[in-house]
């Protein structure tokens, strides 16, 4: 066979670029020392570790979540520790104002900073991370709590009429009711409406010591309105109610109703208290009522029956958690004809019960939206497991709270907060003075903000008793928040131990990816040397065979 020079040079060529090649790839691995740096490199081996470095992504997230989740638990932490530190101080001050030893002036100088440590609570359970308000439920940015004026009265009857205050005021305002009619007066003790034009008014912004009588009590319109001017505030009731008067000539006397118009917060965050809405909640002469939870947030049903269906039948349906994007279809409502309603069950433990009202009868298609009132902020910290990393504040703190839906049901008007929920009744029992007993209510007792706004407004007014009841429900309180303390410390625990889990997957999974990603060091340097000289060996035997052609024998 002949042997031509063009065969020569193309087998040259490819026994250098075919070395070369081996020389190149084994250089970029001894450069990344990884023996897959392509797909063409091991075709299965890159489906593993794409799949080993998504698990590790995957992990990387939840590491990042549980740092964040560190940081608002911490805030949490160190603000509720700071809070029962100003706690444990209001009660010695409480001890020292509840003493009889002490004068109304030495109360008057515990109620300074009573008043200060009461401010300085607020501003704890306004505590932000990173800018979010950590105490708001989801409405993380705003503040969860705004101080306002509430009041608090020593007639129980009188203490369940809805109530606002205008206006604001930086001491405690005592408010009592005299009749202005001086031919035939109403006996102290005696009762009058409000909607009474001799009811007069009579208070002090100085807890007693002197008394102002430029305040009037006004009615119109269904509300009455007891104007304070000199004390900056005005406190409008939203009914006509019976008060009952005051000595006219002894403040000092309790056997008619007293107000005192203190300091206290409301919480403006979210909540979670009520059941979810659906819409519509009535359609056809069928309800639609939801129960349960349903922590992926609102959720669509869709009736999937090929034709109208009653609701003692079996009932077809889907629902939808991404609003209608994805479906999970297949689900099925059991007939049950002994009774006019059927429960459909939802992923996450939701329940929705659809009940007649005057109909039965589901359409196909019909649909029903249910929305969660929600208020946890959850992370994932795993595959399987979720901490949530926010509170609501005034399950803590308590103050003074308006579920949002009676503002709903008023079509968004200023609707009155109800003193039945939140403001305090006070009695007298035998002693005719300022001898108050606060009446019992364990849930009062956690109220912080209440119970500390009764405080100051009782060490501002010289009450001893008062004072003395609130030194007692301090405890409770300060226990509440003990107990709300201990929880933020289990999910703070919770993510110790679950870092601790993700480290070690992490470890597993860097092994198993180095395992079929990495390269043998030493190996590679041994090949690579074999293949340098591979190289060298093809580029010195075709420049020896290059140099031999016929003309250099002629």
């Amino acid at each position: 066979m002949r042997v031509s020079q063009q065969m020569l040079f193309s087998r040259y060529i490819h026994n250098l670029n075919t070395s070369l090649n081996s020389l190149m790839d084994l250089n970029t691995k001894a450069q990344t020392h990884k023996k897959v740096n392509s797909p063409s490199d091991d075709p299965a081996g890159m489906t593993r570790i794409l799949g080993h470095r998504d698990t590790l992504r995957s992990l990387e997230q939840y590491g990042d979540n549980i740092s964040t989740a560190k940081g608002w638990l911490g805030s949490s932490d160190e603000a509720l520790r700071q809070v029962s530190t100003l706690i444990t101080r209001a009660k010695e001050l409480a001890g020292q104002a509840a003493t009889g030893t002490v004068s109304g002036d030495n109360r008057e100088q515990v109620s300074y900073e009573l008043r200060s440590i009461f401010e300085q609570m607020i501003g704890l359970a306004n505590t932000n991370f990173e800018g979010k308000s950590i105490y708001s439920g989801q409405k993380v940015d705003g503040k969860a709590f705004e101080q306002i004026m509430w009041l608090t009265t020593n007639d129980e009857d009188f203490g369940h009429t809805d109530f606002t205050i205008q206006g604001s005021s930086n001491t405690t305002v005592l408010v009592q009711f005299i009749d202005t009619n001086t031919t035939t007066p109403t006996p102290p003790g005696g009762t009058m409406d409000l909607s009474n034009g001799d009811l007069g008014v009579r208070y002090s912004i100085d807890g007693g010591r002197t008394w102002l009588e430029d305040g009037a009590v006004s009615f119109a319109a269904g509300v009455a309105t007891v104007s304070l001017p000199s004390s900056g505030t005005n406190v409008l009731f939203h009914s006509d109610a019976t008060v009952k008067v005051n000595d006219p000539d002894d403040p000092s006397v309790a056997d008619g109703t007293w107000l005192w118009v203190r300091p206290s917060a409301r919480y403006v965050g979210d909540d979670k208290d009520a059941p979810p809405m659906v819409d519509p909640r009535t359609v056809g002469g069928v309800n639609a009522d939801a129960s349960g939870s349903f922590q992926s947030g609102s959720v669509t049903v869709r009736i999937d029956n090929t034709s109208a269906v009653a609701m003692n039948e079996e009932i077809r349906y889907s629902y939808s958690l991404d609003g209608g994007i994805n479906w999970v279809t297949g689900n099925v409502a059991p007939a049950d004809t002994s009774s006019n309603s059927s429960v459909l069950s939802i992923a996450n433990s939701g329940l929705l019960t659809l009940s007649s009202n005057g109909g039965n009868i589901l359409q196909p298609g019909q649909q029903f939206v249910i929305r969660p009132r929600a208020a946890d902020i959850n992370l994932d910290i795993s595959a399987n497991d979720r901490v949530c990393i926010n509170d609501v504040g005034k399950d803590i703190f308590g103050g003074i709270y308006m579920d949002p839906d009676a503002v709903l049901a008023a079509g968004g008007a200023s609707v009155p907060l109800s003193s039945q929920n939140a403001n305090r009744v006070f009695h007298s029992d035998d002693d005719p003075k300022m001898a108050l007993t606060i009446q019992g209510d364990d849930e009062f007792s956690k109220n912080l903000f209440e119970v500390m706004g009764n405080l100051v407004a009782f060490a501002e007014t010289n009450n001893q008793t008062g004072v003395q009841q609130m030194l007692d429900n301090l405890n409770n309180a300060q226990a509440q928040i003990m107990n709300r303390l201990a929880d933020v410390g289990g999910r703070q625990n919770r993510l110790l131990a679950t870092e601790n889990i993700l480290d070690g997957l992490k470890y597993n999974e860097k092994a198993l990816l180095s395992s079929v990603e990495d390269a043998d060091v030493s190996e590679l340097m041994t090949d690579l040397v074999q293949q340098q000289i591979v190289y060298e060996a093809v580029l010195r035997s075709s420049s020896m065979i290059m140099q031999l052609n016929l003309s250099k024998f002629i």
